[in-house]
């Protein structure tokens, strides 16, 4: 047994005592979350560099970050964007649970981060000095900072963490794949574990890559250019950004007496790389929520709400509209997407999910999905449009489906960190 009390092989509880949140909505998890509440979006024209020439030119960018305030000096040239986020977001998260990794056991904390693409913007730059300059203009960072791992191993070595670590690359799914992880690790030894995900892909290179997915909105307007389950939905808006959480197990949360947001009940993945925009299937998105809801011990009728995945692809909107149909019956629980606020964070974008559920549940409310109008035809779901609804909800399922078929859900339970609203 390790001396945070738990026995290797055996299911505890873990819970999240700490978020660290860097979105389009804001820097922070009160800021972020005034901004849900109020539905005010950080869609905006692109302003990273001059998005004219492409045919997307609106995305969610992070508002007022500046590295060489976030983050150490010496680590700003050495890494790129999206690490810069999580070592900023990391830092606010152990903050907030009060939780000072110089006086915990260095093999008993962890770190699991998401990346979708790494150090995008670094790597253009590195290219651009190659074919310009030539090879002796290439640094040395250039073979770390791309890497996807890099911003797990920065956290890492930051904050003397030297536990299990790693990455996964599932674009949107592999925020919540991070978190199911840290359930592993808490369950084998470890004693705090550093979870979620960060992208910032928003440079010419970057946006070069996404649009051959095929799936990003053209449209002008920052206000009708990210619509899901709208029957004027044309695709989805990229953004930068997203959260790191602690995650602990309950007996040391107790033991440093510190409250919690709430805890990861269940989780389960699962992969369809048939799946596609044209046949709209579901039946991988049914049988890993179904799966999700038995880890946790839990049937529909348990679920307070539901932060869809909400792509804005009109046949992938329908589809998930069916399975969360099929779970839960039509209209058969509340459905929210704050994400039309930030766009689709791509390996960001579930862990802010996730974050901003947590908060949800502890503000009881559902949060409302910003800027819809009509409903598309056959998306028979009780999606929260206008305003946020006050139902008390006790727990929340997080959906996530990533670029070629990956697919993760994962239900979080009410914490007890502050008096909930009624």
């Amino acid at each position: 047994m390790s001396a945070s009390g738990i026995r290797p092989g055996r299911r505890g509880r873990s819970v999240v005592t700490g978020l660290g949140v860097v979105a389009p909505t804001g820097l922070g998890a009160a800021r972020h979350w005034e901004s849900v509440l109020a539905g005010k979006s950080g869609l905006g024209r692109i302003t990273r560099f001059d998005p004219t020439g492409y045919p997307v030119r609106v995305a969610g960018e992070v508002p007022g970050f500046q590295a060489g305030e976030q983050v150490p000096g010496r680590l700003v040239p050495q890494t790129d964007r999206f690490t810069h986020f999580a070592l900023a977001a990391a830092e606010d998260a152990l903050a907030d649970a009060a939780a000072d990794p110089a006086t915990l056991p260095e093999y008993e904390m962890a770190v699991v981060t998401a990346s979708s693409s790494g150090g995008t913007e670094f790597g253009q730059h590195e290219m651009e000095n190659l074919y310009q300059k030539g090879s002796s203009w290439v640094g040395a960072y250039q073979s770390i900072a791309w890497f996807y791992a890099a911003t797990t191993g920065q956290v890492s070595i930051r904050h003397g963490m030297r536990g299990p670590c790693g990455v996964i690359c599932g674009e949107q799914a592999g925020g919540l794949d991070a978190l199911g992880q840290s359930r592993r690790l808490l369950d084998t030894g470890s004693r705090l574990v550093l979870s979620g995900g960060t992208d910032a892909s928003l440079c010419p290179y970057g946006l070069a890559a996404q649009l051959s997915t095929g799936g990003l909105s053209t449209e002008d307007d920052p206000a009708r250019a990210y619509l899901p389950f709208d029957a004027a939905a044309s695709g989805f808006v990229p953004g930068e950004g997203g959260a790191i959480l602690v995650v602990e197990n309950a007996e040391s949360a107790r033991a440093r007496s510190v409250p919690s947001y709430g805890e990861l009940l269940g989780y389960a993945a699962g992969f369809d790389p048939t799946a596609d925009r044209v046949t709209g299937r579901h039946s991988v998105l049914v049988s890993v929520v179904r799966r999700a809801l038995a880890d946790a011990g839990l049937i529909p009728d348990d679920i307070g709400m539901v932060f869809a995945d909400a792509s804005g692809i009109p046949a992938e909107d329908l589809a998930e509209a069916r399975a969360i149909t099929e779970v839960f019956g039509p209209g058969g629980v509340p459905v929210t997407a704050p994400k039309t606020l930030t766009g689709r964070l791509y390996a960001g974008g579930a862990a802010l999910d996730v974050a901003t559920a947590l908060l949800a549940l502890n503000a009881g409310v559902v949060p409302h999905t910003a800027g819809l109008g009509r409903p598309a035809p056959g998306c028979e779901i009780d999606l929260v449009l206008d305003r946020p609804r006050q139902t008390d909800p006790r727990t929340a399922l997080v959906l996530a489906r990533g670029h070629g078929g990956f697919t993760s859900a994962l239900v979080v339970g009410a914490g007890d960190r502050g008096a909930r609203k009624k």
